[in-house]
């Protein structure tokens, strides 16, 4: 007897999207006026840290872009051709941003190593004014405070795509502190000072390579359909064993399904006498213990039969 009922407790729900979107237009509008602010002070200013850091802003909208098409998406609810949901697409959007921000870290690196090798050949760029120093100031206030905000709605929201862009804005308040601190110390110390922007900005390309990292390598789960550590497979294995109903079961397999949570799919053996009714109404308590015993099961496969052959052969024998 085979008893299947499919609940996909997403966190991609309507009200969810509409929140992940509001607050990506948010960021979206803010790297837009912070793109050509640095992009103005850079120049104007004679700054080519902070044109580099309006470069490394600009990424961001590519993120933001991302995340507000990918989300019309990944939303969709279950379909025939796409029975296990769209939470994929959230996954893939997730390890774009990943990518373009370890891309931009490698970048500011390759800058950062260029400046360093002007300076050894005592080349040495005109000196900047206080436009680009109150620009990159501002940028780090507006950007760590865009990521506060964006970091607790992408948790209180479970969402990965969230958090990952949250960081994304983290990344290019952390670009900004080597700019500033480079324009200040040419304006208060003098030009010699030079030197502290490539090599705070090596300093700080390392940080955002690891928040690169942090954010693509959990996606290499969802994206290879890995499963459960054992200690939760052993949970939710104790969830199903505590039915008095249930004798044994087998072929426990989980499945990360987006970022989102688990699939679970259950063989529970019952006793061969049990009603159609009765199995069909155990199953479905299963899978409403399963559902709600934490955030991370999100849909369950409970397949109900008898026992095993030799068990099945002796209550066979018994009922006669």
């Amino acid at each position: 007897m085979c008893q299947y009922r499919r609940r996909l407790k997403s966190g991609s729900d309507g009200e969810t999207l509409r929140k992940v979107r509001r607050v990506t237009w948010v960021g979206f509008w803010i790297n837009l006026f912070l793109s050509g602010m640095k992009l103005l002070a850079g120049i104007v200013g004679h700054s080519s840290v902070l044109i580099a850091d309006a470069v490394h802003s600009l990424s961001d909208l590519v993120t933001d872009v991302a995340i507000l098409i990918g989300s019309r998406f990944w939303g969709q609810p279950a379909d025939d051709d796409h029975p296990h949901g769209h939470a994929k697409i959230e996954t893939l959007v997730t390890l774009l941003i990943g990518v373009v921000l370890f891309l931009v870290g490698l970048e500011l690196l390759r800058d950062a190593v260029g400046a360093i090798l002007n300076l050894l050949r005592d080349e040495r760029p005109p000196s900047p004014t206080w436009f680009p120093f109150v620009v990159a100031v501002i940028s780090i206030v507006v950007k760590e405070y865009l990521y506060q905000i964006t970091v607790r709605i992408g948790m209180r929201l479970k969402s990965s795509v969230t958090i990952a862009n949250a960081w994304h804005h983290r990344s290019d308040a952390l670009s900004s502190i080597p700019a500033a601190a480079a324009v200040g110390a040419c304006l208060f110390l003098g030009d010699q000072y030079v030197f502290l922007d490539p090599t705070g900005t090596i300093v700080v390309t390392v940080m955002i390579l690891y928040a690169a990292w942090e954010i693509i390598r959990p996606t290499f789960a969802a994206l290879l359909d890995a499963g459960a550590s054992e200690t939760r497979c052993n949970d939710i294995a104790g969830l199903i064993r505590s039915f008095d109903e249930v004798r044994d079961l087998h072929k426990l397999r989980t499945r990360q399904v987006g970022p989102q949570g688990l699939n679970v799919d259950v063989h529970v053996q019952v006793d061969p006498q049990m009603s159609m009714i009765d199995a069909h109404v155990l199953s479905h308590r299963i899978q409403a213990k399963l559902l709600h015993s934490g955030d991370d099961i999100i849909d369950v496969f409970v397949h109900v039969e008898p026992p095993e052959e030799n068990d099945l052969l002796s209550a066979v024998t018994l009922g006669r």
